[in-house]
């Protein structure tokens, strides 16, 4: 696999404004300036990259709850995400979303959501416009092993493989549905061999490593194009962080050994070893990334900072029922 050094940099780029954008997110939540609630994705940054990175802007994707990594990848501006997040009205949500339900249409991100599962049947519903559209384009869904247990996973692989829909099933495998291990609450080891019920191919890899990722999400991608229908990829993968942050700083239910598995499977770290090991790139040009990036996330929570909280009658705004 031969890619662009500028493809390159941009997506160790978006890998770190990914980790930035959720790092100081946790920090601001911590301080009391985050109302509601924060899942973070640090540690998960390859899968979001991996797979957008394959996606034009008007390929659509779904997300979860813990969303801000697919969001940031299909290219939603981090100023309005960071607004949001600080129930601002200039948010993407005008402040009434928060955290769990950041979307922007414009980009094709058709929103994160806090229903396990909930994303699944939309990927696929928009998957099934894209075919009617002809021209050619795609759907991602990104979901968590807990959501393959649900129905709505079900029911939407077995859709698109009748209808052929051009989608994809992204399973980030970070081995926890919330306090619950993926061995005491699904029935095989691996979920990509799920796909096999639905007469469609399936894929497991290490959702730690960007260029596996990427490899894996073309071919799919490619499948999806060509009229071929839909792919299960699964991206073994780990959290960093508690399922969602809280205040009262409660212990994790995970074993020390296997939080301290996700450090040791670092994406990023992993990926600017890549890169300067091929001479892409260089460990100054790579920290003058990094610091790029957090001047521009400093800017998004200045921006959060000084935007205006919705007015009470902005509470009547938006609403689409009778």
């Amino acid at each position: 696999m031969t890619m662009e050094p500028d493809m390159l940099i941009d997506m160790y780029r978006r890998m770190v404004t990914i980790r930035t954008f959720d790092r100081r997110a946790v920090e601001e939540f911590h301080a009391g300036n985050i109302p509601g609630v924060v899942h973070s994705y640090i540690g998960e940054e390859a899968v979001a990259v991996g797979v957008c990175s394959n996606l034009r802007i008007d390929d659509k994707i779904t997300s979860t709850h813990r969303g801000h990594g697919h969001t940031i990848a299909k290219g939603a501006d981090i100023k309005f995400m960071m607004a949001e997040l600080f129930g601002r009205s200039n948010g993407y949500c005008h402040g009434k979303g928060g955290s769990m339900h950041i979307a922007d249409f414009s980009v094709g991100m058709l929103g994160a959501n806090g229903i396990v599962g909930a994303g699944l049947p939309l990927a696929t519903g928009a998957a099934l416009a894209a075919k009617l559209e002809g021209g050619g384009g795609v759907a991602v869904s990104f979901f968590g092993d807990g959501a393959s247990n649900e129905g709505s996973f079900h029911g939407s692989l077995n859709l698109a493989s009748i209808w052929k829909l051009p989608v994809l099933y992204v399973c980030e495998n970070n081995r926890w549905a919330s306090g619950n291990s993926a061995a005491a609450t699904q029935s095989v080891e691996d979920i990509s061999v799920r796909s096999v019920s639905y007469n469609m191919p399936g894929v497991t890899v290490d959702g730690a490593d960007v260029l596996a990722v990427y490899e894996a999400a073309e071919q799919a991608v490619r499948r999806a194009r060509n009229g071929e229908g839909p792919t299960l990829v699964e991206c073994k993968t780990y959290r960093w962080r508690l399922h969602a942050e809280q205040r009262n700083d409660p212990p994790d239910p995970r074993p020390q050994e296997e939080i301290d598995l996700g450090h040791q499977h670092d994406p990023i770290a992993a990926f600017a070893g890549h890169l300067t090991q091929q001479g892409v790139a260089t460990e100054e040009s790579l920290k003058q990334i990094d610091g790029e990036v957090a001047a521009a996330v400093d800017a998004a929570i200045d921006f959060a900072k000084a935007s205006p909280f919705p007015k009470p009658e902005d509470a009547l705004t938006d609403v689409f029922a009778p």
